[in-house]
Protein backbone atom coordinates (compact mmCIF):
# COMPACT_ATOMS: atom_id res chain seq x y z
CA UNK A 1 0.00 0.00 0.00
CA UNK A 2 1.58 3.26 -1.07
CA UNK A 3 1.54 6.39 1.02
CA UNK A 4 -1.18 8.11 -0.98
CA UNK A 5 -3.60 5.22 -0.52
CA UNK A 6 -2.75 4.99 3.14
CA UNK A 7 -3.45 8.69 3.59
CA UNK A 8 -6.79 8.32 1.77
CA UNK A 9 -7.88 5.51 4.08
CA UNK A 10 -6.74 7.42 7.08
CA UNK A 11 -8.74 10.50 6.28
CA UNK A 12 -11.59 8.97 4.27
CA UNK A 13 -13.30 6.80 6.91
CA UNK A 14 -15.23 9.78 8.14
CA UNK A 15 -15.54 11.78 4.97
CA UNK A 16 -16.46 9.27 2.31
CA UNK A 17 -18.84 6.36 2.16
CA UNK A 18 -16.01 4.03 1.33
CA UNK A 19 -16.96 1.56 4.05
CA UNK A 20 -20.26 0.61 5.72
CA UNK A 21 -19.01 1.85 9.07
CA UNK A 22 -18.13 5.24 7.68
CA UNK A 23 -21.46 5.52 5.91
CA UNK A 24 -23.38 4.74 9.11
CA UNK A 25 -21.30 7.23 11.07
CA UNK A 26 -21.99 9.91 8.50
CA UNK A 27 -25.74 9.23 8.54
CA UNK A 28 -25.82 9.36 12.34
CA UNK A 29 -23.93 12.63 12.31
CA UNK A 30 -26.29 14.24 9.80
CA UNK A 31 -29.39 12.88 11.62
CA UNK A 32 -28.11 14.11 14.96
CA UNK A 33 -27.61 17.55 13.56
CA UNK A 34 -31.16 17.72 12.01
CA UNK A 35 -33.27 16.12 14.79
CA UNK A 36 -33.09 18.99 17.31
CA UNK A 37 -34.11 21.44 14.61
CA UNK A 38 -37.18 19.45 13.64
CA UNK A 39 -38.18 19.04 17.31
CA UNK A 40 -37.89 22.76 17.97
CA UNK A 41 -39.95 23.58 14.90
CA UNK A 42 -42.68 21.12 15.93
CA UNK A 43 -42.75 22.44 19.48
CA UNK A 44 -42.98 25.97 18.14
CA UNK A 45 -45.93 25.11 15.87
CA UNK A 46 -47.73 23.35 18.75
CA UNK A 47 -47.12 26.33 20.99
CA UNK A 48 -48.48 28.73 18.39
CA UNK A 49 -51.57 26.53 17.89
CA UNK A 50 -52.22 26.36 21.64
CA UNK A 51 -51.77 30.11 21.88
CA UNK A 52 -54.30 30.64 19.08
CA UNK A 53 -56.78 28.36 20.85
CA UNK A 54 -56.21 30.10 24.18
CA UNK A 55 -56.67 33.55 22.67
CA UNK A 56 -59.81 32.42 20.84
CA UNK A 57 -61.37 30.94 23.99
CA UNK A 58 -60.41 33.98 26.03
CA UNK A 59 -61.97 36.19 23.40
CA UNK A 60 -65.17 34.13 23.44
CA UNK A 61 -65.49 34.32 27.23
CA UNK A 62 -64.60 38.01 27.51
CA UNK A 63 -66.70 38.93 24.50
CA UNK A 64 -69.71 37.03 25.84
CA UNK A 65 -69.53 38.70 29.23
CA UNK A 66 -68.91 42.12 27.67
CA UNK A 67 -71.38 42.04 24.80
CA UNK A 68 -73.79 39.19 25.53
CA UNK A 69 -76.64 41.36 26.76
CA UNK A 70 -79.43 43.35 25.16
CA UNK A 71 -82.27 45.51 26.40
CA UNK A 72 -85.67 44.71 24.95
CA UNK A 73 -89.38 45.12 25.62
CA UNK A 74 -91.25 41.93 26.56
CA UNK A 75 -94.92 42.73 26.76
CA UNK A 76 -95.21 45.58 29.25
CA UNK A 77 -91.72 45.04 30.71
CA UNK A 78 -88.35 46.53 29.98
CA UNK A 79 -86.24 43.39 30.14
CA UNK A 80 -82.57 42.54 29.87
CA UNK A 81 -81.46 39.35 28.12
CA UNK A 82 -78.03 38.09 29.14
CA UNK A 83 -75.98 35.23 27.72
CA UNK A 84 -73.20 33.71 29.82
CA UNK A 85 -70.85 30.73 29.40
CA UNK A 86 -71.94 27.78 31.54
CA UNK A 87 -71.21 24.08 31.93
CA UNK A 88 -74.88 23.31 31.33
CA UNK A 89 -77.58 25.16 29.46
CA UNK A 90 -80.94 26.36 30.73
CA UNK A 91 -82.78 29.63 31.22
CA UNK A 92 -83.35 31.75 34.32
CA UNK A 93 -86.23 34.21 34.39
CA UNK A 94 -85.51 36.76 37.14
CA UNK A 95 -88.63 38.42 38.52
CA UNK A 96 -87.47 40.86 41.20
CA UNK A 97 -88.41 41.04 44.00
CA UNK A 98 -90.39 37.79 43.73
CA UNK A 99 -87.59 35.40 42.83
CA UNK A 100 -86.70 33.43 39.73
CA UNK A 101 -87.96 30.69 37.44
CA UNK A 102 -85.42 28.04 36.38
CA UNK A 103 -86.15 26.32 33.06
CA UNK A 104 -84.33 23.32 31.58
CA UNK A 105 -84.75 24.89 28.16
CA UNK A 106 -81.67 23.76 26.21
CA UNK A 107 -78.27 22.07 26.35
CA UNK A 108 -74.88 23.46 25.56
CA UNK A 109 -72.35 25.76 27.22
CA UNK A 110 -74.62 28.83 27.19
CA UNK A 111 -77.05 30.03 29.85
CA UNK A 112 -79.76 32.58 29.11
CA UNK A 113 -80.99 34.96 31.80
CA UNK A 114 -84.14 36.99 31.24
CA UNK A 115 -84.38 39.80 33.77
CA UNK A 116 -87.83 41.38 33.93
CA UNK A 117 -87.38 44.96 35.08
CA UNK A 118 -89.92 47.42 36.37
CA UNK A 119 -92.84 48.40 34.21
CA UNK A 120 -92.60 51.60 32.22
CA UNK A 121 -94.59 54.38 33.94
CA UNK A 122 -96.75 55.08 30.90
CA UNK A 123 -97.47 51.40 30.35
CA UNK A 124 -98.12 50.86 34.05
CA UNK A 125 -100.74 53.60 34.07
CA UNK A 126 -102.34 52.08 30.99
CA UNK A 127 -102.43 48.64 32.63
CA UNK A 128 -103.98 49.95 35.82
CA UNK A 129 -106.53 52.01 33.89
CA UNK A 130 -107.45 49.14 31.57
CA UNK A 131 -106.79 45.64 33.02
CA UNK A 132 -107.71 44.10 29.66
CA UNK A 133 -104.58 45.67 28.22
CA UNK A 134 -102.53 43.13 30.18
CA UNK A 135 -103.89 40.40 27.95
CA UNK A 136 -103.29 42.44 24.83
CA UNK A 137 -99.76 43.38 25.87
CA UNK A 138 -98.85 39.77 26.67
CA UNK A 139 -99.85 38.65 23.17
CA UNK A 140 -96.67 40.20 21.82
CA UNK A 141 -94.46 38.46 24.38
CA UNK A 142 -93.50 35.53 22.17
CA UNK A 143 -92.44 37.76 19.29
CA UNK A 144 -90.62 40.06 21.69
CA UNK A 145 -88.62 37.21 23.20
CA UNK A 146 -87.81 35.70 19.80
CA UNK A 147 -86.63 39.05 18.47
CA UNK A 148 -84.63 39.76 21.61
CA UNK A 149 -82.90 36.38 21.52
CA UNK A 150 -81.97 36.85 17.85
CA UNK A 151 -80.49 40.26 18.63
CA UNK A 152 -78.67 38.78 21.61
CA UNK A 153 -77.17 36.00 19.50
CA UNK A 154 -75.94 38.37 16.79
CA UNK A 155 -74.56 40.80 19.35
CA UNK A 156 -72.74 38.00 21.15
CA UNK A 157 -71.20 36.70 17.94
CA UNK A 158 -70.04 40.18 16.99
CA UNK A 159 -68.64 40.94 20.43
CA UNK A 160 -66.69 37.68 20.73
CA UNK A 161 -65.26 38.06 17.22
CA UNK A 162 -64.20 41.66 17.80
CA UNK A 163 -62.61 40.97 21.18
CA UNK A 164 -60.76 37.93 19.84
CA UNK A 165 -59.36 39.84 16.86
CA UNK A 166 -58.15 42.64 19.11
CA UNK A 167 -56.51 40.24 21.55
CA UNK A 168 -54.89 38.23 18.76
CA UNK A 169 -53.60 41.36 17.03
CA UNK A 170 -52.03 42.60 20.27
CA UNK A 171 -50.46 39.24 21.14
CA UNK A 172 -49.35 37.88 17.77
CA UNK A 173 -48.94 40.97 15.59
CA UNK A 174 -49.44 38.57 12.71
CA UNK A 175 -52.32 38.74 10.27
CA UNK A 176 -52.61 35.03 9.61
CA UNK A 177 -52.59 34.02 13.29
CA UNK A 178 -55.08 36.75 14.10
CA UNK A 179 -57.36 35.45 11.37
CA UNK A 180 -57.06 31.88 12.68
CA UNK A 181 -57.98 33.01 16.20
CA UNK A 182 -60.95 34.99 14.91
CA UNK A 183 -62.18 32.07 12.82
CA UNK A 184 -61.89 29.69 15.76
CA UNK A 185 -63.76 32.11 18.04
CA UNK A 186 -66.51 32.45 15.42
CA UNK A 187 -66.79 28.67 15.14
CA UNK A 188 -66.98 28.19 18.93
CA UNK A 189 -69.59 30.92 19.41
CA UNK A 190 -71.85 29.92 16.53
CA UNK A 191 -71.44 26.25 17.42
CA UNK A 192 -72.51 26.88 21.03
CA UNK A 193 -75.50 28.95 19.96
CA UNK A 194 -76.38 26.37 17.32
CA UNK A 195 -76.27 23.58 19.92
CA UNK A 196 -78.60 25.57 22.17
CA UNK A 197 -81.00 26.17 19.28
CA UNK A 198 -80.95 22.53 18.14
CA UNK A 199 -81.67 21.22 21.66
CA UNK A 200 -84.37 23.78 22.48
CA UNK A 201 -87.15 22.32 24.64
CA UNK A 202 -90.13 24.71 24.50
CA UNK A 203 -92.13 22.43 26.79
CA UNK A 204 -89.66 23.15 29.62
CA UNK A 205 -91.66 26.26 30.48
CA UNK A 206 -94.46 23.96 31.66
CA UNK A 207 -92.22 22.56 34.42
CA UNK A 208 -90.36 25.44 36.05
CA UNK A 209 -88.36 25.36 39.26
CA UNK A 210 -89.39 28.41 41.25
CA UNK A 211 -87.09 30.09 43.76
CA UNK A 212 -88.14 33.09 45.79
CA UNK A 213 -91.05 34.23 47.92
CA UNK A 214 -93.27 31.23 48.56
CA UNK A 215 -96.50 33.21 48.88
CA UNK A 216 -96.30 34.30 45.26
CA UNK A 217 -95.53 30.89 43.78
CA UNK A 218 -99.10 29.90 42.79
CA UNK A 219 -99.65 33.20 41.02
CA UNK A 220 -96.47 32.73 39.00
CA UNK A 221 -96.74 29.08 37.96
CA UNK A 222 -100.51 29.09 37.54
CA UNK A 223 -102.93 26.23 37.97
CA UNK A 224 -101.69 22.71 37.30
CA UNK A 225 -104.67 21.73 35.17
CA UNK A 226 -104.29 24.79 32.99
CA UNK A 227 -100.58 24.10 32.52
CA UNK A 228 -101.09 20.42 31.86
CA UNK A 229 -104.04 20.74 29.51
CA UNK A 230 -104.12 24.25 28.08
CA UNK A 231 -100.51 25.40 27.93
CA UNK A 232 -99.19 22.69 25.68
CA UNK A 233 -97.66 25.32 23.45
CA UNK A 234 -94.75 27.48 24.41
CA UNK A 235 -96.37 30.67 23.15
CA UNK A 236 -99.51 30.28 25.26
CA UNK A 237 -97.58 29.56 28.45
CA UNK A 238 -95.21 32.46 27.92
CA UNK A 239 -98.11 34.82 27.34
CA UNK A 240 -99.80 33.72 30.55
CA UNK A 241 -96.53 33.98 32.48
CA UNK A 242 -96.08 37.58 31.39
CA UNK A 243 -99.72 38.30 32.17
CA UNK A 244 -99.43 36.83 35.67
CA UNK A 245 -96.32 38.82 36.53
CA UNK A 246 -97.91 41.97 35.14
CA UNK A 247 -100.86 41.51 37.46
CA UNK A 248 -98.54 40.98 40.41
CA UNK A 249 -96.93 44.33 39.74
CA UNK A 250 -100.14 46.23 39.08
CA UNK A 251 -102.62 44.75 41.57
CA UNK A 252 -102.51 46.56 44.89
CA UNK A 253 -104.85 44.39 46.93
CA UNK A 254 -104.76 40.58 46.89
CA UNK A 255 -102.33 38.66 44.76
CA UNK A 256 -104.12 36.91 41.89
CA UNK A 257 -104.14 33.13 42.16
CA UNK A 258 -105.82 30.95 39.56
CA UNK A 259 -108.98 29.25 40.68
CA UNK A 260 -108.80 25.47 40.37
CA UNK A 261 -110.37 24.09 37.24
CA UNK A 262 -113.68 22.27 37.83
CA UNK A 263 -113.04 18.84 39.31
CA UNK A 264 -109.42 19.50 40.33
CA UNK A 265 -108.48 18.37 43.84
CA UNK A 266 -105.40 19.76 45.60
CA UNK A 267 -103.67 17.60 48.20
CA UNK A 268 -100.80 18.62 50.45
CA UNK A 269 -98.58 15.65 51.34
CA UNK A 270 -96.50 16.10 54.51
CA UNK A 271 -94.50 13.61 56.54
CA UNK A 272 -91.94 13.21 59.32
CA UNK A 273 -92.54 16.48 61.17
CA UNK A 274 -90.55 15.28 64.22
CA UNK A 275 -91.83 18.06 66.52
CA UNK A 276 -90.50 20.95 64.41
CA UNK A 277 -92.89 23.90 65.02
CA UNK A 278 -91.62 25.62 61.86
CA UNK A 279 -93.29 22.88 59.86
CA UNK A 280 -96.76 23.99 60.98
CA UNK A 281 -96.12 27.56 59.87
CA UNK A 282 -95.08 26.32 56.44
CA UNK A 283 -98.09 24.01 56.17
CA UNK A 284 -100.50 26.83 57.01
CA UNK A 285 -98.94 29.09 54.39
CA UNK A 286 -99.21 26.44 51.67
CA UNK A 287 -102.76 25.45 52.65
CA UNK A 288 -103.89 29.06 52.34
CA UNK A 289 -101.95 30.12 49.26
CA UNK A 290 -102.43 26.96 47.19
CA UNK A 291 -106.10 26.40 48.02
CA UNK A 292 -105.48 22.93 49.49
CA UNK A 293 -108.53 20.65 49.80
CA UNK A 294 -107.03 17.97 52.08
CA UNK A 295 -103.77 17.44 53.98
CA UNK A 296 -102.28 13.94 54.11
CA UNK A 297 -99.69 13.08 56.79
CA UNK A 298 -97.77 9.81 56.44
CA UNK A 299 -96.50 9.74 60.00
CA UNK A 300 -93.72 10.53 62.49
CA UNK A 301 -95.33 13.66 63.89
CA UNK A 302 -93.35 13.16 67.11
CA UNK A 303 -89.96 11.81 68.17
CA UNK A 304 -90.71 9.63 71.19
CA UNK A 305 -94.48 9.33 71.15
CA UNK A 306 -94.65 10.54 74.76
CA UNK A 307 -97.69 12.11 76.35
CA UNK A 308 -96.13 15.62 76.66
CA UNK A 309 -95.48 15.55 72.91
CA UNK A 310 -99.19 15.07 72.23
CA UNK A 311 -99.76 18.83 72.60
CA UNK A 312 -97.74 19.33 69.40
CA UNK A 313 -100.65 18.04 67.30
CA UNK A 314 -102.99 20.85 68.41
CA UNK A 315 -101.97 22.86 65.33
CA UNK A 316 -103.88 20.38 63.15
CA UNK A 317 -107.18 21.94 64.16
CA UNK A 318 -106.01 25.40 63.06
CA UNK A 319 -105.72 24.30 59.43
CA UNK A 320 -109.50 24.13 58.96
CA UNK A 321 -108.99 21.44 56.29
CA UNK A 322 -109.44 17.66 56.46
CA UNK A 323 -106.27 16.10 57.87
CA UNK A 324 -105.76 12.40 57.08
CA UNK A 325 -103.05 10.76 59.24
CA UNK A 326 -101.35 7.40 59.69
CA UNK A 327 -98.97 6.56 62.54
CA UNK A 328 -95.21 6.44 61.93
CA UNK A 329 -92.65 4.34 63.80
CA UNK A 330 -91.89 7.33 66.08
CA UNK A 331 -95.57 7.84 66.93
CA UNK A 332 -97.20 5.97 69.78
CA UNK A 333 -100.82 5.04 70.29
CA UNK A 334 -101.12 8.16 72.46
CA UNK A 335 -99.94 10.25 69.53
CA UNK A 336 -102.59 8.76 67.25
CA UNK A 337 -105.26 9.30 69.92
CA UNK A 338 -104.24 12.96 70.28
CA UNK A 339 -104.52 13.43 66.52
CA UNK A 340 -107.95 11.77 66.48
CA UNK A 341 -109.21 14.34 68.99
CA UNK A 342 -108.65 17.18 66.52
CA UNK A 343 -111.97 18.14 64.88
CA UNK A 344 -110.68 17.96 61.31
CA UNK A 345 -108.45 14.89 61.69
CA UNK A 346 -109.01 11.35 60.43
CA UNK A 347 -106.71 8.59 61.68
CA UNK A 348 -106.45 5.53 59.45
CA UNK A 349 -105.24 2.15 60.67
CA UNK A 350 -105.90 -0.48 58.03
CA UNK A 351 -109.07 1.41 57.14
CA UNK A 352 -110.50 3.70 54.48
CA UNK A 353 -112.19 7.08 54.40
CA UNK A 354 -113.77 9.32 51.79
CA UNK A 355 -112.84 12.99 51.95
CA UNK A 356 -112.83 15.78 49.35
CA UNK A 357 -114.23 13.27 46.86
CA UNK A 358 -111.25 10.93 47.36
CA UNK A 359 -111.27 7.43 48.79
CA UNK A 360 -108.13 7.04 50.87
CA UNK A 361 -106.85 3.88 52.58
CA UNK A 362 -104.05 3.82 55.13
CA UNK A 363 -102.27 1.76 57.76
CA UNK A 364 -99.94 2.78 60.58
CA UNK A 365 -96.36 1.56 60.83
CA UNK A 366 -96.34 -1.83 62.63
CA UNK A 367 -93.29 -0.81 64.67
CA UNK A 368 -92.84 1.62 67.53
CA UNK A 369 -89.13 2.34 67.50
CA UNK A 370 -88.43 5.87 68.77
CA UNK A 371 -84.89 4.85 69.73
CA UNK A 372 -83.37 2.83 66.91
CA UNK A 373 -80.13 2.38 68.85
CA UNK A 374 -81.79 0.15 71.45
CA UNK A 375 -84.54 -1.39 69.33
CA UNK A 376 -83.56 -4.33 67.09
CA UNK A 377 -86.77 -3.84 65.11
CA UNK A 378 -85.63 -0.40 64.08
CA UNK A 379 -82.06 -1.16 63.07
CA UNK A 380 -82.31 -2.04 59.41
CA UNK A 381 -84.48 -4.18 57.18
CA UNK A 382 -83.79 -7.54 58.83
CA UNK A 383 -86.02 -10.51 58.07
CA UNK A 384 -88.01 -9.80 61.22
CA UNK A 385 -88.52 -6.17 60.27
CA UNK A 386 -89.28 -7.08 56.64
CA UNK A 387 -92.00 -9.47 57.78
CA UNK A 388 -93.53 -6.71 59.89
CA UNK A 389 -93.27 -3.90 57.35
CA UNK A 390 -94.21 -5.85 54.22
CA UNK A 391 -96.92 -7.61 56.22
CA UNK A 392 -98.52 -4.24 56.89
CA UNK A 393 -98.57 -3.65 53.14
CA UNK A 394 -100.23 -7.04 52.63
CA UNK A 395 -102.94 -6.15 55.16
CA UNK A 396 -103.65 -2.80 53.54
CA UNK A 397 -103.72 -4.36 50.06
CA UNK A 398 -106.46 -6.73 51.24
CA UNK A 399 -108.40 -3.80 52.67
CA UNK A 400 -108.07 -1.87 49.42
CA UNK A 401 -109.27 -4.80 47.33
CA UNK A 402 -112.27 -5.31 49.62
CA UNK A 403 -113.24 -1.62 49.61
CA UNK A 404 -116.74 -1.10 48.15
CA UNK A 405 -115.44 2.13 46.58
CA UNK A 406 -112.30 2.09 44.41
CA UNK A 407 -109.39 3.49 46.43
CA UNK A 408 -107.66 6.50 44.89
CA UNK A 409 -104.72 6.79 47.31
CA UNK A 410 -103.10 4.37 49.75
CA UNK A 411 -100.94 5.53 52.67
CA UNK A 412 -98.03 3.73 54.33
CA UNK A 413 -95.26 5.15 56.47
CA UNK A 414 -92.32 3.05 55.30
CA UNK A 415 -91.90 2.74 51.49
CA UNK A 416 -90.98 -0.90 52.08
CA UNK A 417 -94.67 -1.52 52.83
CA UNK A 418 -95.74 -0.31 49.39
CA UNK A 419 -94.82 -3.36 47.30
CA UNK A 420 -97.98 -5.43 47.95
CA UNK A 421 -100.13 -2.44 46.94
CA UNK A 422 -99.02 -2.56 43.30
CA UNK A 423 -102.07 -2.79 41.06
CA UNK A 424 -104.58 -2.06 43.83
CA UNK A 425 -104.71 1.72 43.38
CA UNK A 426 -103.06 4.37 41.19
CA UNK A 427 -101.10 6.20 43.92
CA UNK A 428 -99.27 5.27 47.13
CA UNK A 429 -97.87 7.93 49.48
CA UNK A 430 -95.13 7.24 52.05
CA UNK A 431 -92.48 8.95 54.18
CA UNK A 432 -89.95 7.63 56.72
CA UNK A 433 -86.75 7.99 54.65
CA UNK A 434 -86.48 11.82 54.92
CA UNK A 435 -85.66 11.85 51.21
CA UNK A 436 -88.07 12.73 48.42
CA UNK A 437 -88.48 10.04 45.77
CA UNK A 438 -90.96 9.37 42.96
CA UNK A 439 -91.05 5.95 41.32
CA UNK A 440 -93.36 3.22 40.07
CA UNK A 441 -94.04 -0.08 41.75
CA UNK A 442 -93.33 -3.20 39.67
CA UNK A 443 -96.51 -3.61 37.65
CA UNK A 444 -98.72 -6.63 38.17
CA UNK A 445 -99.78 -8.08 34.79
CA UNK A 446 -103.32 -7.09 33.95
CA UNK A 447 -103.49 -4.53 36.78
CA UNK A 448 -103.28 -0.73 36.78
CA UNK A 449 -99.88 0.95 37.16
CA UNK A 450 -99.17 2.21 40.69
CA UNK A 451 -97.00 5.20 41.45
CA UNK A 452 -95.09 5.57 44.72
CA UNK A 453 -94.35 9.06 46.06
CA UNK A 454 -92.09 9.24 49.11
CA UNK A 455 -92.00 12.61 50.87
CA UNK A 456 -88.96 14.13 52.54
CA UNK A 457 -89.15 15.52 56.07
CA UNK A 458 -91.60 18.39 56.46
CA UNK A 459 -89.98 19.09 59.81
CA UNK A 460 -86.43 19.00 58.48
CA UNK A 461 -85.93 15.71 60.44
CA UNK A 462 -86.37 17.61 63.72
CA UNK A 463 -83.26 18.08 65.85
CA UNK A 464 -81.42 15.29 64.04
CA UNK A 465 -81.67 17.43 60.90
CA UNK A 466 -78.94 19.64 62.42
CA UNK A 467 -76.45 16.81 62.81
CA UNK A 468 -75.06 17.02 59.27
CA UNK A 469 -72.94 19.71 57.67
CA UNK A 470 -76.09 21.38 56.32
CA UNK A 471 -79.54 21.39 57.95
CA UNK A 472 -82.06 18.98 56.43
CA UNK A 473 -84.48 21.01 54.27
CA UNK A 474 -88.18 21.12 55.01
CA UNK A 475 -90.11 19.52 52.16
CA UNK A 476 -93.71 18.92 51.16
CA UNK A 477 -95.58 18.29 47.93
CA UNK A 478 -98.78 19.69 46.44
CA UNK A 479 -100.57 17.05 44.36
CA UNK A 480 -103.09 18.02 41.68
CA UNK A 481 -105.68 15.35 40.85
CA UNK A 482 -108.04 15.69 37.91
CA UNK A 483 -111.77 14.99 37.89
CA UNK A 484 -111.00 11.27 37.51
CA UNK A 485 -108.84 11.45 40.68
CA UNK A 486 -105.65 10.74 38.75
CA UNK A 487 -102.42 12.62 39.34
CA UNK A 488 -101.94 15.29 36.67
CA UNK A 489 -99.15 17.39 38.23
CA UNK A 490 -97.27 17.99 41.46
CA UNK A 491 -95.25 20.81 42.99
CA UNK A 492 -92.20 19.92 45.09
CA UNK A 493 -91.78 22.64 47.73
CA UNK A 494 -88.47 22.83 49.58
CA UNK A 495 -87.48 25.30 52.28
CA UNK A 496 -83.91 25.60 53.57
CA UNK A 497 -83.33 23.82 56.88
CA UNK A 498 -83.27 25.47 60.29
CA UNK A 499 -81.60 28.87 60.07
CA UNK A 500 -81.99 29.05 56.27
CA UNK A 501 -84.69 30.85 54.28
CA UNK A 502 -84.29 29.78 50.65
CA UNK A 503 -87.54 28.54 49.15
CA UNK A 504 -87.89 26.59 45.92
CA UNK A 505 -90.87 25.20 44.07
CA UNK A 506 -90.46 22.76 41.20
CA UNK A 507 -93.41 21.93 38.95
CA UNK A 508 -93.78 18.46 37.41
CA UNK A 509 -96.48 17.73 34.83
CA UNK A 510 -97.75 14.18 34.28
CA UNK A 511 -98.21 13.84 30.52
CA UNK A 512 -100.41 10.75 30.74
CA UNK A 513 -102.27 10.59 34.09
CA UNK A 514 -103.50 7.06 33.40
CA UNK A 515 -99.95 5.80 32.95
CA UNK A 516 -98.50 7.93 35.74
CA UNK A 517 -95.33 10.00 35.75
CA UNK A 518 -92.35 8.87 33.69
CA UNK A 519 -90.19 7.71 36.59
CA UNK A 520 -88.06 4.61 37.35
CA UNK A 521 -89.45 1.43 38.86
CA UNK A 522 -88.63 1.01 42.54
CA UNK A 523 -87.25 -2.37 43.63
CA UNK A 524 -89.47 -4.45 45.88
CA UNK A 525 -87.84 -5.40 49.22
CA UNK A 526 -87.69 -9.09 50.04
CA UNK A 527 -88.65 -10.61 53.34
Amino acid sequence: MDGQEHEQRKTGDADTPATGRGRRWALRRRGGDASPGRGLALARRVGVALAVVAIALAGVVIGTFAGGRVQTDIGPFRAELTLTPALTGGTTVDIPPLGALKLDSHDGPTHLTVGLGALDQRRTEALIGDPASISRASQSAVTDVRTGVMRLGLRTVGATLLVTLLLAALVFRDTRRTAWAGGLALAVTTGSLGLAASTLRPQAIEEPRYEGLLVNAPAIVGDARKIANDYTKYAEQLQRLVGNVSQLYTTVSALPVYEPAPGTTRILHVSDMHLNPTGWQLIRTVVEQFGIDVVIDTGDLTDWGSEPEASYVASIGLLKKPYVYIRGNHDSGKTAAAVAQQPNAIVLNNSTTTVAGLTIAGIGDPRFTPDKETSPAGSGLTKQVADQVIGAGDQLATTVRNSPTPVNIALVHDPASAGPLSGTCPLVLAGHSHARQVSKLPQVPGQMPTQLMVEGSTGGAGLRGLEGEKPTPLSMTVLYLDKDKLLQAYDDITVGGTGQSQVSLERHVVRDPKAGAEVPVTPTPTR
